[in-house]
């Protein structure tokens, strides 16, 4: 019983980094960005290919280098999607479906193959630094760990860069890009910004899936959108509505222990 729920966390986890980067498209810039299903095995192509035979020009890289490799290379992509809609005036759906229909043969080129295995790879959840420093007794428990910092992380800086000039327009744009224009700001330009950065967090939970799972699938990334979206929709809105405080007084107010109604009676 214990494995399944970690092993749900652990699934959640890799998802949640990628809700953060549908939540900027969907939520803050009101943008269907379907290339998400490409950029999110991207991050994991990388990573599955620079790990096992290197990358070119670079080599083979380390697990951590992966993270940030993947992170750029998807916000190349999300620049991409950007400069298509903004300055090819093309529908922000159709955008998005032509990138990630690039991106799966981009994925097959960078791999190599439609599966590549990274079992015998050391990763950021199984490598010697851990083995030498994790005590036996926390190793079930070291890969839900990893990921909740990872996702901390993300989640921090996410929240600081909302908090900077470049955030507060980027969720101008979404609400009233009109505004964003009086200010003498390119709209254009923000969305691409925007777009590079939801679609780094997709390859960056791609790349993290990848060295969780130990493979590269192409297929891996089939409906990975609608999780996102399903993520953002249940954390905005659903748990939103829900009155968390009254439920803790309901949970409290029940008795542990029910003295019953009629004397125990000994034999």
């Amino acid at each position: 019983m214990t494995t399944i729920i970690f092993g749900i966390l652990e699934e959640g986890l890799v998802y949640a980094i990628m809700a953060l980067g549908v939540y900027i498209t969907y939520k803050i810039l009101d943008f269907p960005d379907l290339s998400v299903d490409g950029t999110f095995p991207l991050g994991a192509a990388v990573t599955a290919a620079g790990i096992a035979n290197g990358l070119p020009f670079i080599g083979t890289i380390s697990p951590v280098a992966a993270l940030f490799i993947s992170f750029t290379v998807g916000a190349l992509a999300g620049c991409i999607t950007g400069l298509i809609h903004v300055k090819l005036k093309v529908r922000d759906l159709l955008s998005g479906i032509i990138v990630m229909t690039a991106l799966y043969s981009i994925n097959l080129r960078i791999a190599g193959k439609a599966n590549l295995p990274i079992f015998s790879k050391e990763t950021i959840f199984s490598n010697s630094f851990l083995s030498a420093h994790v005590p036996e007794a926390a190793s079930p428990f070291i890969v839900t760990i990893i990921l909740f910092v990872i996702v901390m992380i993300c989640k921090v800086l996410l929240d600081a860069y909302l908090q900077t000039r470049s955030g507060y327009l980027l969720r101008a744009v979404g609400d009233n890009d009109v505004l964003v224009t009086s200010l003498a700001k390119d709209k254009g330009l923000v969305k691409i910004v925007g777009l590079a950065i939801a679609n780094g967090f997709a390859a960056l939970a791609g790349s993290v899936y990848c060295q969780q799972k130990g493979f590269f699938e192409i297929s891996i990334g089939t409906g990975t959108m609608v999780i996102g979206l399903a993520n953002v929709i249940i954390g905005t809105q659903l748990l939103k509505e829900l009155d968390l405080s009254a439920l803790l007084l309901l949970l409290s107010s029940v008795p542990l222990y029910t003295k019953p109604a009629y004397p125990l009676r000994c034999c």
